[in-house]
């Protein structure tokens, strides 16, 4: 038989339709599978697909607001904006970066200090960020961009807004400076959930006015959707939601009063705070020398930053806010008000000055500055004259704990609050403090000099402006406050700032009326700033002050001719005016300077002849002398004893 008589159609049959039905079955299943999949993607995920479908032909792209200008209290610009074009490379858009932007600087200058800035931009930036190689173009070089601008995919002309400083180092410290965001700001921005409304922004508040209230002065950013073509080039503006700009904002400080008092400082390094009494409005506020805050506006380069930051001089550092000194004699009128207040001395308590102190059972002699001393002298002399052995005596008497805790109530070693960022506290010490900073006890003739501001004593410009203040308003205290009043962008609706009272010191008002009358004095003939005060139309309060650098061995005299400038005496000066009707309250530091009398308090008295008068100094301002012959100094330390540097932040 043969095989195709053994084959069965019925079973064949049976095998195909069976096979037939699992391939229709696999087909339905995978029909299924694929439709499933099609409903889950058009119906279910319809909104997610979508948006990404738009995003490839729609770019939603910040709009950076403008940043509020700032003003001093007449109005003069101290901050401002001003458009320019820049231009840009987007480093993720470029193949070799490094040809083109050799290929760019063949249409547009470069210079190295452009590629040296943009390295360092590109090292901060993420790819995708567009990076500006050439600031503030001129219209002829946008032009020639412009025509060659299809060679360089992802190179583009911007304009952008710049922030200018039109009076430069005078407002350096105060108003501070804005920088690029670096990886710190950013830190700090999502830290506070304001990292969204920075989209756009390149620069930020880093110093004085300008970072303390960056988020006022910052506004809000806006949103532009534009579509977009397959070159990622803008095609058409769709919608925008407009940036809102940030607050102008309108200080305290009068312009032309902070460049008399820079002027009026000549050569010297030093500090000035000018404060009203009547609200704690900072009317000036000086550090010499400053720096031109333009430079960082761009980015500083890495060779004027380091000259900036290790010059002898310190530019960098605010000098009324966080450059600590010996308050010397402006301590005085304190430690009169502290031993009435204690009842440790009377006004008319008299003493018979020597020359010198010496403690019971001891023989060194702490030296007054007046050799042979200022003979028989009552409290309300010994401010006039400055006689150190009557505030050496009171302070043994009072102890430095009755000291500490009294002095501080006016403000020193405490921080006085300005809206300023970087204040130091000072320092006004205690025997708990130096057993915590030295392990060491407190001896009584660190007590002694500290009642004539040497020693460990150390206090700011700052701290002694409020300090003065508060003898000025018969112990009321405000706190200081550079801002004055901010406008609403929105509504131009302008908003002014409060005072706030934030001490009110009890004394008697015999004690306060004594301490005044002999400041009073101190600028009359006979006082220690007499020359200052001579011929004033007003009746000009004061004390002066000299601090030393470093210690004079006893038996020695100071000889500021064998003495390196860098070592020779502080010169300081506190004071208000009118004496009878405070409007102006100011303290006054001139690094080695010398005398406050010679000094410190011409400079208080040119500030407030403008401030009270209308009136320009027409004096040749002084310059640091090369040599200067030997002279008596006023209110020099004792032996042996030494001053905390200049500058040195204090160890609290």
């Amino acid at each position: 038989m043969s095989r195709l008589h053994l084959i069965n159609p019925e079973v064949e049959f049976l095998r195909y339709r069976r096979r037939l039905e699992i391939a229709g079955g696999g087909a339905a299943v995978l029909f299924l599978i694929l439709l499933a999949r099609f409903v889950w993607l058009q119906i279910m995920q319809f909104d997610h697909y979508h948006a990404l479908a738009e995003n490839n032909r729609i770019s939603l792209v910040p709009a950076p607001p403008s940043r509020g200008v700032i003003y001093d209290r007449q109005g003069l610009i101290l901050a401002q904006n001003f458009s320019a074009y820049t231009l840009e490379v987007t480093p993720d858009k470029v193949g070799n970066l490094d040809e083109t932007i050799a290929q760019l600087g063949q249409v547009v200058s470069i210079e190295a200090s452009d590629r040296k800035r943009f390295k360092r931009l590109l090292e901060e930036s993420k790819n995708f960020e567009s990076i500006p190689v050439r600031n503030r173009l001129t219209e002829a070089e946008v032009a020639r961009f412009t025509v060659n601008r299809y060679r360089f995919p992802g190179v583009e002309v911007k304009a952008r807004l710049f922030r200018q400083y039109p009076l430069g180092e005078a407002f350096s410290h105060v108003v501070g400076y804005i920088g690029r965001i670096g990886q710190h700001d950013l830190d700090r921005l999502e830290a506070n959930e304001q990292l969204a409304n920075y989209r756009g922004t390149d620069h930020i508040g880093k110093l004085g006015i300008e970072a303390t209230y960056e988020p006022w002065l910052h506004g809000r950013t806006g949103i532009e959707k534009v579509e977009t073509d397959s070159g990622g080039r803008a095609v058409r503006l769709l919608s925008r939601t407009a940036p809102q700009s940030g607050h102008d904002l309108y200080l305290q400080l009068d312009a032309k009063l902070q460049q008399v008092a820079e002027k009026a400082f000549g050569d010297y390094r030093g500090a000035l705070v000018a404060l009203d009494p009547r609200n704690g409005g900072v009317l000036a506020l000086v550090s010499r020398p400053g720096f031109d805050p333009n430079m960082f506006v761009d980015g500083i380069d890495s060779g004027s930053w380091h000259e900036l930051n290790d010059a002898r001089e310190r530019p960098l550092i605010n000098r009324a806010l966080r450059a600590v000194y010996p308050p010397g004699s402006t301590i005085k009128p304190f430690m009169a008000l502290a031993g009435l207040e204690t009842g440790v001395r009377r006004a008319g308590d008299t003493i018979a000055d020597p020359g010198y102190f010496t403690l019971p059972g001891s023989s060194h002699r702490y030296r007054d500055w007046k050799k042979g001393g200022h003979g028989m002298v009552d409290m309300k002399r010994a401010i006039v004259v400055s006689c150190d052995t009557y505030f050496y005596g009171l302070a043994q008497q009072m102890g430095i704990a009755r000291m500490s805790g009294f002095l501080s109530q006016f403000g020193f070693g405490k921080k006085s609050g300005i809206d300023l960022d970087g204040e130091l506290a000072g320092l006004m010490p205690t025997p708990d403090w130096k057993r915590k900073r030295y392990k060491q006890p407190w001896w009584p003739g660190e007590t002694v000099i500290a009642g004539i501001g040497q020693g460990y004593v150390l206090a700011t410009p700052m701290q002694l402006a409020v300090a003065t203040m508060a003898i000025a308003n018969d112990g009321v205290v405000y706190k200081p406050q550079l801002i004055r009043a901010w406008r609403d962008p929105g509504t131009g609706l302008v908003s002014y700032a409060a005072s706030r009272v934030v001490g009110h010191i009890a004394i008697k008002a015999e004690a306060l009326r004594l301490v005044k009358d002999a400041m009073v004095e101190v600028t009359q003939p006979g006082g220690t700033a007499s020359v200052a005060g001579s011929h004033a139309a007003y009746l000009f309060a004061g004390k002066t002050g000299t601090a030393q650098v470093v210690g004079i061995r006893q038996g020695e005299k100071y000889d500021a001719s064998r003495i390196g400038a860098q070592n020779r005496d502080h010169a300081l000066f506190i004071g208000f005016a009118p004496a009878d009707d405070p409007k102006i309250v100011l303290a006054v530091m001139v690094e080695n300077g010398g005398h406050g009398g010679s000094t410190a308090a011409p400079v208080a008295r040119k500030v407030i002849d403008y401030w009270l008068l209308g009136k320009l100094p027409t004096v040749p301002v002084p310059r640091p002398p090369e040599t200067a012959a030997p002279e008596e100094v006023e209110d020099a330390a004792p032996a042996d004893e030494t001053v905390a540097p200049v500058l040195e932040e204090v160890a609290q």
